[in-house]
């Protein structure tokens, strides 16, 4: 048995798990990062690749992300910039552009294309440093614009049984399934021994991550005395 949000953009139209992740690093790193912004393809690999923040997490070679840049390129969904004298080109995003977004709709959509399924509540939590939501209402009107464009660029799942909250989930990849009991056996209340381990194995890699935002920050910082 399986729960379904159907519709979204045209079969022609959906991207692949690799287009997705390349196209929502952009997006974040333009709010978090907005000195390294626009990014060059080594950055970008970075943040694909990066531990955190990240369902799923990935390894993709230069290559791979190259080839997906030149195919989002192709489809106006980013833009690469060489400036007279840089050698290496930077790329930015165009989703803004592309399907008409305010930066409130840009950071919902980017935390879900880079985090997966998820509530209201957790989005707000997670789009801190790329829009400040004053409520979880100011949340769900963002999400209900998404789902209200014409093709839907986002679903809202039905409540699993046993759950107080709504998830949201993307539609850029195509029509959300979910196989029952997924988020019964996700959500429970005891974890296992390798339950707890993979917690902790989240924790560090999200303090890797903020150590690694950190660090841009400071190199930033440095370079505006250089």
């Amino acid at each position: 048995m399986t729960n379904e949000a159907t519709g979204g953009i045209d079969a022609a139209a959906v991207l692949d798990p690799i287009e997705i992740r390349v196209l929502a690093v952009l997006a974040e790193k333009e709010g978090l990062t907005p000195d390294n912004y626009p990014m060059s393809l080594n950055a970008i690999v970075n943040g694909c690749n990066q531990l955190s923040s990240r369902d799923p997490v990935m390894q993709l070679s230069d290559e791979t992300v190259l080839d997906t840049l030149q195919r989002l390129t192709e489809r106006k969904l980013v833009n690469g910039i060489t400036q007279a004298g840089a050698r290496v080109t930077k790329y930015e995003h165009r989703m803004r552009i592309k399907w008409t977004l305010e930066q409130d709709k840009v950071a919902v959509l980017a935390i879900l294309m880079l985090r997966g399924l998820q509530t209201a509540g957790e989005i707000r939590t997670r789009t801190g440093r790329l829009h400040e939501f004053r409520t979880v209402a100011d949340v769900e009107t963002a999400l209900q614009f998404l789902i209200d464009k014409y093709p839907p660029l986002v679903a809202r799942l039905e409540r699993a049984p046993g759950t107080k909250e709504p998830r949201y989930g993307h539609l850029l990849g195509g029509e959300i399934t979910i196989v029952a009991g997924e988020q019964a056996a996700s959500s429970g209340g005891g974890l296992t021994q390798g339950g707890r381990i993979g917690q902790l194995e989240q924790e560090v890699a999200a303090l890797r991550g903020e150590l690694e935002d950190l660090r841009s920050r400071f190199e930033a910082f440095q370079r505006q005395f250089q």
